[in-house]
């Protein structure tokens, strides 16, 4: 149920009602807009009739019946689109946050130089795996905790703010202490203990679409992140497997404009891990933009082939470089603006 405030409804009236809707056992959730306040009272639909008292309550308008599933992340209980914060970089706002780096953290020497590459080229965000989620137990699974250290060590020298994956809650901990933005990778979509996990951090979080989800599942999945009060959440689409094999999977860029018309958060799409090969990126990326993306993110290694991990799918620095400026137009077209013009 959402309970709309009314437009002078004083901090006091406000805090009235959350109280009223804890005594009735639910949770509430507050949806600061730009001309008046919504409350989201999260919990059992069968009980939802004792709500009804709060309509008769000051400074309540109305009370409306929230009829998706995924209750926080609908447009039904924010009208407004989220933008995400991440030190100077904004996921969601008029600029396209450029979200680069390799698959998997390597080398001090191999960090630094691809941070400071991406840097260079208009980049917000520097991305790297310090976990990695394998298919095979045999292949590279991440340096762990030092690998963690070398990002860091990346947003001290360039000053952009860093993302990594973390696989399991008891890292979790860990990951948050260096990271800025915490990933949800595409297995562990629907790991429903380590989303109530993260939606209890103060991170913001960047939740990857699992290979066989719809889109209503991944809703469901942000929607176990947002009951838990973390309200920054980024959907990130990364390709869905279909039977087509001519690339690693199906990038599905129909799901940006469905996504926007079904929810207020943010959409990053990553066309690295949906093609599997770096010459495919680029048009991807630009198409992505084209469909009204709110960021990208891209793979960037100095020598891919030398990768530990997904060397296939990486550009080189240079042609990172000139991707951003491919963009421009597209970026410009959708309204948006790229970094280095803020």
């Amino acid at each position: 149920m959402i309970i709309v405030m009314q437009a002078d409804a004083t901090p006091e009236h406000l805090e009235k009602v959350i109280k009223k809707i804890e005594e009735l056992g639910y949770t509430p959730h507050v949806i600061h807009g730009v001309e008046r306040n919504v409350i989201g009272a999260i919990g059992d639909e069968r009980e939802k009739a004792r709500l009804q008292v709060i309509e008769t309550m000051s400074g309540v308008e109305a009370l409306v019946p929230i009829l998706k599933p995924y209750k926080l992340a609908s447009l039904e209980v924010k009208k407004e689109r989220t933008v995400v914060t991440v030190r100077d970089a904004e996921i969601g706002g008029k600029e396209l946050m450029i979200i680069a780096g390799p698959c998997s953290v390597e080398t001090k020497e191999q960090i630094l130089e691809t941070a400071r590459a991406v840097k260079a080229a208009g980049a917000s965000i520097f991305r790297g795996g310090a976990f990695k989620p394998r298919t095979s137990p045999y292949s590279f699974q991440g340096l762990g905790e030092d690998g963690l250290k070398l990002l860091a060590a990346a947003r001290d020298e360039t000053g952009l703010p860093i993302i990594t994956e973390v696989l399991n809650p008891r890292d979790l901990d860990l990951v948050a202490r260096y990271t800025d933005i915490i990933q949800i990778g595409a297995r562990n979509i629907q790991n429903f203990s380590l989303l109530k996990e993260v939606g209890q951090t103060a991170k913001p979080v960047l939740l990857k679409r699992g290979l066989a989800t719809t889109l209503k599942e991944f809703l469901m999945s942000a929607e176990y992140i947002l009951s838990e009060g973390n309200e920054e959440v980024i959907l990130c689409e990364r390709g869905i497997r279909t039977f087509e094999t001519a690339t690693r999977n199906t990038l599905d860029l129909s799901c940006i404009p469905v996504l926007k018309r079904m929810s207020h958060l943010p959409i990053v799409i990553d066309p690295s891990h949906a093609v599997g090969s770096w010459q495919y990126v680029p048009a991807m990326a630009r198409a992505a933009v084209a469909a009204g993306a709110d960021g990208l993110m891209i793979e960037v290694h100095p020598h891919p082939e030398e990768a530990l991990s997904d060397g296939p799918q990486s550009l080189k620095p240079e042609r990172f470089e000139a991707l951003l400026k491919e963009l421009v137009p597209f970026v410009t077209a959708a309204g948006k603006r790229m970094p280095a013009e803020s």
